[in-house]
């Protein structure tokens, strides 16, 4: 899953006007798989392209246990809350932020073959959506459409900025699934995923400095 994990960042940003910024909410959906792509660069986590792994994404991803077990999907989710908590002195904000963090192993859970560990142990789980085009791209699709209608419902503000954003997700998810397969798992490849979330990040910061949410005072 890809802009899926967009959705709960959009969700949290229309469910109060005490969450963070969209910006801050696109980083927390990503921030598993931002540690993912660093530690894969450095040689700490480690994946590789394999044509067979899954019918929609060709890869092996066979040791994760720091960022794509739900333990460390949790610590994660602690640690970016606690900065939250820190730097708006607000616990709302830190919870919203903190799930929207966690919800990147659930959603992963869905689409993925059994990769994911509950503690970085033997036992793998996931039900391999991505066997399953059929349902895993209309299930992306809805889930972030949803959330961003949503969002949009419960937000005032300029338009053209969100609608920019979610061309722009939309035209990542086409490559995503139709562009070329990579042929191997390098640093290209990691710093190319990351360079996406980062983009997505700023198009959401924009956005989010020209939306506020409707039930928001002063």
């Amino acid at each position: 899953m890809f802009i899926g994990h967009f959705a709960p960042a959009f969700a949290a940003a229309a469910v109060s006007p005490r969450a963070p910024k969209l910006g801050t909410l696109f980083i927390a959906a990503q921030l598993v798989d931002w540690a993912f792509f660093i530690f894969a660069a450095i040689g700490i986590e480690k994946m590789r392209v394999d044509p067979n792994a899954t019918v929609m994404v060709p890869f092996d991803l066979y040791h994760m246990p720091y960022t794509h077990s739900l333990l460390g999907a949790a610590v994660w989710a602690i640690l970016l809350g606690l900065f939250i908590r820190y730097r708006d002195r607000d616990s709302g904000a830190a919870l919203l932020a903190a799930l929207v963090v966690a919800s990147h192993w659930l959603l992963d859970f869905l689409t993925h073959r059994p990769d994911l560990t509950i503690g970085g142990g033997e036992q793998t789980y996931g039900l391999g959506l991505w066997n399953y085009p059929y349902i895993a791209m209309p299930l992306e699709l809805l889930i972030t459409v949803g959330a961003f209608i949503w969002y949009i419902k419960r937000t005032r503000g300029p338009i053209a900025p969100p609608i920019i954003l979610m061309a722009l997700l939309l035209a990542f998810q086409a490559i995503n699934w139709f562009g070329p397969a990579p042929q191997e798992a390098n640093l290209f490849l990691y710093l190319q995923s990351l360079l996406a979330f980062g983009v997505a990040a700023l198009f959401a910061r924009w956005v989010g400095n020209n939306r506020w949410h409707k039930r928001a005072r002063g």
